[in-house]
């Protein structure tokens, strides 16, 4: 038996990458020291790796950035807007340019759009084709860090983004056309790259497909048929990894194990039952990576339940056809459980069960040795030891509350009669004469620049270094300097800014029982930026108002309207580490009830607009077509349920972001939210088609600056956006809104922007009367 890993952490222990890209771009340091650190998480995470007994050690899983955009500018899948650049900046800057965008020297050119790499919360690049498109192979670097690990005395398995999820995952620009049917001039580039990497001394080689996953259609099928064959076929001496994960590719059995390949790896967290079926069907020549480790959470392995199945498998294929494996890349897990040392957060208790991707890597080791012919007496130990700690576990008070699992219990018997006592055009006609708004009025999504000093005062004020009179007079006065600029410059629908706030679950986590926290739980979201999840271990619910006072703070410094600002239930449960011993559909209805107090708290302290924030609605859906009505009907329940009891003359606001809306496009309708937020300005509004095609009843708020970007949006260009919005939306649906929320923007970026956008309002609403 073999172990591998599918790709590790690249953010470092402590988000090292982070810093050092971040200080790059603000010219802090030089290139020579951005490449440097990148080399060091490398060494790091390869050295780790080795020692602990890894066999297929991982190369290419490393970004600066991204890796599907890594994937473009290797094919040189470099769109044209940002050819001019080309002979200004370096590769690595052009790189990020195409990643962040550029506004510099007189040029102002737009980043890729951005969305979620399928069902997680990490964020990839997509790229962008065109009918004639041309690749060749641009830059060196599966090459160089399959070198650079030679050079230290490990051989690497290199891990490649393939053909066809690398076009599937893109999108046409300019024409429309198929641009899968681009396949025939990407082969060779494939092929080239392949080739290079045989000459350097890469034996075997992981081809990540990751839409095989996806509902294919037959011409998807036998394009993938076609190009896996090729690609396989034109190198015998290569040991290739076909790689997927997030779902069962149990469907495909049929054709895939008659590819020329060596090694299939299968999600056994997300698609158990396919297993039986690749045992019975693979061939002698064809062995299989049990993904037995969870690659997406932090709870520690089930050993018992693992060494079962990989006996299972052994009985099968005999213990050489067989190599231990996480489910997916552990770019989706925290670096390093010794990095916790707050037992506030994260109680003993909790962290004994708890694994992070230096202890998922060492418990393949574990699974390994348990599995074998002869297991050692400490691996025996370390699996009873286990067996009792999940037993205890189960029957622990912390985790359980009996309280909350009857009131869920309760409301499983009335989710029909959750929904708003008016429909929509009423509600909406007495919210209006209430909030008295303009035509196009302005908001922003909720949260504001967080400084320097916003953070200092925050980690001031945990260390105990500062009253919490001090604490809560300095977010009082940053509340209050936002609402000034905000009455200053017009903003329609004020918000408080969410100073007070570290994360917009984690606040909340903080605040509700059942929840745990980490001090360097990081997990990258997009670039630079990172998420430290909540560990959800136990039955939630409200232990008292968390956000009343504030809310109540904030709407005494203005006769407009401001908005309270809460996270929903489905986002609060995407976006944590979940408890995996009851089904999420129960644990999203326990935070649900706990909003809702809220909800209705805030209403009762004179708040009119309520925004309760479902950016992982979308995030959440199955990938696979006959998964998703089970999950969209008990997601939108619990969204309502967060809601349910509101006052008609209430308006609820929500916001999603980074996603394609046109396959849940009736479960947003079915949510009857009066107001919707979405990412729209990377799309230049495309994404309000499948709005404008349903006749979307209730009010949206497109984005028209996109705040994934350092660019200072102008006046004309936010107007022509609206002006193509209004071509989907009527005017009088119509929010004008940033994409998502500012936190991690500078005032410098923010204050222009949001100026620009209030004075682009004003000229569609002088424009239409």
């Amino acid at each position: 038996m073999l172990t591998q890993n599918l790709g590790f952490p690249r953010i470092g222990a402590q988000r090292e990458l982070k810093k050092a890209c971040e200080a790059y771009w603000k010219g802090k340091i030089s290139l020579p020291e951005l490449e440097k650190t990148g080399k060091n998480e490398r060494r790091k995470n390869r050295t780790f790796q080795h020692k602990t007994g890894i066999d297929l050690i991982p190369s290419n899983d490393f970004s600066f950035y991204d890796q599907v955009a890594d994937m473009a500018f290797t094919l040189g899948v470099v769109p044209e807007r940002f050819k001019p650049l080309q002979e200004k900046l370096n590769n690595m800057d052009l790189y990020f340019s195409m990643c962040r965008g550029y506004q510099k020297n007189g040029l102002d050119v737009t980043p890729l759009e951005m969305t979620k790499w399928f069902d997680t919360n990490y964020h990839f690049l997509v790229p962008e084709f065109e009918k004639n498109q041309t690749f060749a192979l641009s830059g060196t670097k599966a090459i160089d860090e399959f070198t650079e690990a030679l050079q230290e005395g490990i051989k690497t398995k290199p891990v490649l983004l393939g053909p066809v999820s690398f076009l599937k995952l893109g999108k046409e620009k300019k024409e429309q056309f198929n641009r899968l049917e681009l396949i025939h001039a990407l082969l060779p580039v494939y092929i080239e790259l392949i080739g290079k990497l045989e000459n350097a001394g890469a034996e075997c080689i992981q081809i990540d497909e990751p839409c095989l996953v996806t509902d294919l259609s037959d011409y998807e099928r036998n394009l993938y048929r076609m190009a896996l064959t090729e690609l396989f076929g034109s190198f015998p001496g290569i040991r290739f990894i076909l790689t997927t994960y997030f779902e069962s590719i149990e469907k495909e059995a049929d054709w895939i194990v008659k590819l020329p390949l060596e090694v299939l790896h299968l999600d056994l967290v997300r698609g158990a039952n396919q297993l039986d079926t690749f045992l019975e069907k693979a061939p002698s020549t064809l062995s299989l990576s049990l993904g037995l480790v969870n690659g997406r959470n932090i709870w520690k392995n089930d050993l018992e339940k693992s060494v079962q199945i990989i006996h299972k498998a052994k009985s099968k294929l005999g213990q050489e056809r067989i190599i231990l494996s996480p489910s997916c890349s552990l770019l989706h897990a925290p670096y390093d459980l010794n990095s916790e040392h707050d037992e506030t957060g994260l109680p003993v208790v909790v962290k004994n069960r708890m694994a992070f991707a230096r202890q998922k890597t060492e418990e393949l080791i574990t699974l390994k040795d348990l599995a074998g012919d002869a297991p050692s007496a400490s691996a025996l130990a370390h699996l009873q030891k286990e067996k009792k700690g999940r037993e205890a576990w189960a029957q622990s008070d912390l985790v359980q509350n009996e309280a909350v699992k009857t009131q869920v219990a309760q409301m499983n018997k009335q989710w029909k009669a959750i929904k708003r006592d008016a429909p929509f055009p009423e509600r909406i006609k007495k919210q209006q004469e209430k909030l008295q708004l303009p035509l196009f009025p302005t908001t922003m999504i909720g949260s504001l620049p967080q400084t320097t000093e916003v953070r200092r005062m925050r980690r001031r004020f945990a260390k105990q270094e500062i009253t919490e009179k001090a604490y809560t007079d300095f977010i009082h006065e940053s509340i209050a300097s936002s609402i000034r600029w905000q009455n200053e410059i017009g903003i329609d629908v004020p918000v408080h800014g969410e100073f007070e706030r570290n994360d917009m679950v984690e606040f909340f986590g903080e605040k509700l029982n059942g929840f745990a926290f980490t001090q360097n739980g990081w997990v990258q979201s997009y670039g630079s930026r990172g998420v430290k999840p909540p560990v959800i271990f136990g039955d939630i619910s409200r232990k008292e108002p968390m956000t009343v006072a504030i809310s109540k703070y904030t709407q005494s410094l203005t006769n407009k309207p401001v908005k309270g600002m809460l996270t929903g239930p489905v986002t609060i449960l995407q976006w944590s580490f979940v408890r995996n011993d009851q089904p999420r559909q129960t644990t999203t209805a326990q935070i649900a009830l706990a909003i809702r107090n809220e909800v209705l708290d805030l209403e009762k302290a004179g708040l009119s607009i309520i925004q309760i924030d479902e950016p992982a609605l979308r995030e959440g859906l199955p990938i696979q077509q006959d998964k998703r009505e089970k999950y969209l009907e008990w997601a939108v329940d619990c969204f309502k349920l967060s809601y349910w009891g509101v006052k008609n003359e209430t308006q609820i606001h929500t916001h999603m972001c980074y996603a394609e809306f046109n396959d849940i496009i009736q479960s947003i309708i079915d949510m009857d939210a009066d107001v919707i937020s979405i990412e729209t300005s990377r799309s230049q509004m495309e994404l309000l088609d499948v709005f404008a095609k349903t006749d979307y009843p209730n009010q949206i708020g497109p984005g028209v600056y996109d705040i994934h970007s350092p660019r200072i949006p102008a006046v004309n260009e936010m107007c022509d956006l609206l002006y193509a919005a209004s071509r989907y939306i009527k005017a009088g649906k119509l929010w004008v809104n940033p994409d998502c929320g500012l936190k991690t923007r500078s005032w410098e970026e923010v204050r222009p922007s949001i100026e620009n956008m209030v004075k682009a309002a004003k000229i569609l609403r002088e424009s239409i009367t």
